[in-house]
């Protein structure tokens, strides 16, 4: 019975959601630069404009933009060998934990001089340190941020992938990479730009400019796979202090097993099942369908959130937090640079 009362309350929202992202899919197939999860939120956020009652629609929207987005979290996880990411990151790691720290920082402090809202601060700020868009789908359930506020950040750092795209091989060009290999400005690219599309955007320039074959895209997405690990203990960490507010305030006693979110729990289960696996000889091609599954999903439930924005809300907001998303965007590249001169790559 519940089954059943389940599909009659979520369905139509559901097909929605499905119908926009299967459209964003291949647009996002067509400009890979923007991706189809930018896209099913711009699609989203229009139709909002003219659909605003949404009747029986309502609770599969809701029940997309939650349960699907941290089911899509959980699937990410069978994209990433841990051993793989491990053996082939560990010379960027000092560079990874670098960026990561310095934006969290800026957020943070521009958080408290800029008064930007607590949610908003912190889904830029891992969204622009770690891995764009599926940092924030796996930050936003733990910190229960609002579905405007996750479309906020979602479109800021949107924004700022679209500018390294186009700026960060010039720039390589003028700071003096090397141009005979793409070990270096890969490391560079997988550190200093955010989402996955704008890591392969701006490496697979790198290479089609100076005839590296894959070099780059190799060492840049390796890298990047590397940035992704750490959404364990930033979502840990976040969950820990949002538990010990609560209890703080009264809102009851702190429980480590409440805190502890548990599609982060799965999302590690998955990645170790990966890396069995593969260890034993399964092929890594294996696993991609439901890597490829998790990317669909994370465009369904931004497909969701954009149905649940308020864009004239967002353009009003949006001027301090698009300053602050561009403030850690100039620190991690600055910082990425710095230490790889320190470290001689």
């Amino acid at each position: 019975m519940l089954k059943k009362r389940f599909w009659i309350d979520n369905t139509v929202g559901i097909i929605v959601c499905l119908v926009i992202a299967l459209i964003a899919w291949f647009l996002g197939k067509v400009v890979p630069v923007v991706g189809s999860a930018v896209f099913a939120i711009l699609i989203g956020m229009i139709l909002a404009l003219f659909w605003e009652n949404k009747g029986q629609a309502t609770a599969g929207i809701k029940f997309t933009s939650k349960f699907i987005l941290q089911t899509a979290v959980v699937l990410l996880g069978f994209g990433l060998n841990l051993n793989v990411v491990l053996q082939t990151g560990k010379e960027s790691l000092p560079i990874i934990l670098t960026t990561i720290t310095t934006a969290l920082v800026v957020a943070y402090l521009l958080h408290k001089l800029m008064r930007v809202p607590g949610n908003i601060a912190t889904l830029i700020g891992v969204g622009s340190s770690i891995c764009g868009g599926s940092a924030i789908a796996a930050t936003a359930p733990v910190i229960d941020a609002e579905d405007d506020e996750v479309a906020q950040a979602i479109s800021i750092i949107f924004f700022f992938n679209v500018l390294a795209a186009f700026i960060f091989p010039i720039l390589g060009r003028l700071v003096g990479f090397d141009t005979h290999s793409g070990a270096s400005f890969g490391i560079f690219a997988g550190t200093a730009v955010n989402d996955t599309s704008s890591v392969t955007a701006v490496a697979a320039t790198w290479d089609s400019m100076w005839h590296l074959g894959s070099q780059t895209l190799d060492k840049a997405v390796t890298v990047k796979l590397t940035r992704t690990l750490a959404i364990i203990p930033i979502t840990l960490g976040l969950a820990y202090l949002k538990a010990r507010r609560e209890s703080q305030r009264g809102a009851g006693n702190f429980s480590l097993k409440r805190a502890f979110p548990m599609f982060i729990f799965y999302f590690l289960l998955a990645s170790l099942i990966t890396t069995v696996a593969t260890d034993l000889g399964v092929a890594t091609e294996t696993f991609m369908p439901l890597k490829e599954l998790s990317k669909f999903m994370i465009t369904m439930a931004m497909a969701a959130i954009g149905l649940n924005s308020n864009v004239v809300k967002l353009v009003k907001s949006s001027g301090k937090p698009l300053l602050l998303g561009g403030l850690c965007w100039l620190a991690i590249t600055v910082v990425s640079l710095g230490m790889q001169q320190i470290l001689h790559l």
